[in-house]
């Protein structure tokens, strides 16, 4: 696709998600094993929209909300830490983790798109919470992750504490919602194609290539 226009991928998550930044690492590497140059952009999903401020304890929280044992959460963050190994990304658990509640990163994000920094405060987001531990609730902890890319660090804690992206935000969040997304992550590729979950590199390969077929026909 190399004369062609990008792929556009819109991709529905959370940034405490890792099954998100998995996902994305796979379809990423497959994207570059298929020579398709792809437009990503982001759009907001709160796994945790009720949380309280202080957020919860990770395993507590996990465990509250899909019913895991301890054993079953321990396996699982094992998994986890070592399919980001091969995709080259870094989750550092650790039994005091705490989950937050995400809707200022999303609003964070969303200002950063007039600075088509949306994507690299994604990543660098996924970063502070999966392998630096930060609160990613906290503005001044967003504000830093955004100096942390370029960005001006006092205007993105202006733009939080006015709350001048919540409504676009809300608005965003109900939209993916009306069309029946209620899972991350959720990739749609080509404005028509849904794919769902973290599926690996390989089984992504074969999306792509049904979807580049799906528009040649």
């Amino acid at each position: 696709m190399t004369d062609e226009a990008p792929l556009r991928i819109d991709i529905v998550s959370d940034v405490v998600c890792p099954w998100c930044i998995i996902g994305y690492r796979q379809m990423d590497e497959a994207l570059a094993a298929e020579g398709i140059e792809a437009e990503v952009h982001w759009h907001p999903f709160e796994l945790n929209p009720q949380m309280a401020e202080e957020g919860e304890n990770l395993r507590e929280h996990v465990a509250a909300k899909y019913g895991t044992s301890p054993e079953e959460s321990r396996k699982s963050r094992e998994q986890m830490t070592a399919l980001g190994a091969e995709l080259g990304f870094t989750f550092n658990y650790a039994d005091d983790m705490r989950m937050y509640n995400t809707f200022r990163a999303h609003q964070l994000i969303h200002w950063a798109e007039s600075a088509d920094k949306a994507h690299e405060l994604k990543m660098a987001l996924f970063t502070a919470f999966f392998t630096e531990r930060a609160n990613v609730s906290d503005p001044e902890v967003l504000a830093d992750v955004a100096a942390g890319i370029g960005l001006d660090r006092a205007q993105a804690l202006q733009a939080l504490k006015s709350e001048s992206h919540a409504l676009p935000v809300r608005q965003l969040e109900s939209f993916w919602a009306s069309r029946g997304i209620n899972g991350v992550p959720a990739l749609i590729l080509g404005k028509k194609y849904l794919v769902t979950g973290a599926r690996g590199v390989e089984a992504y390969r074969e999306v792509l290539r049904q979807v580049v077929e799906g528009q040649a026909a």
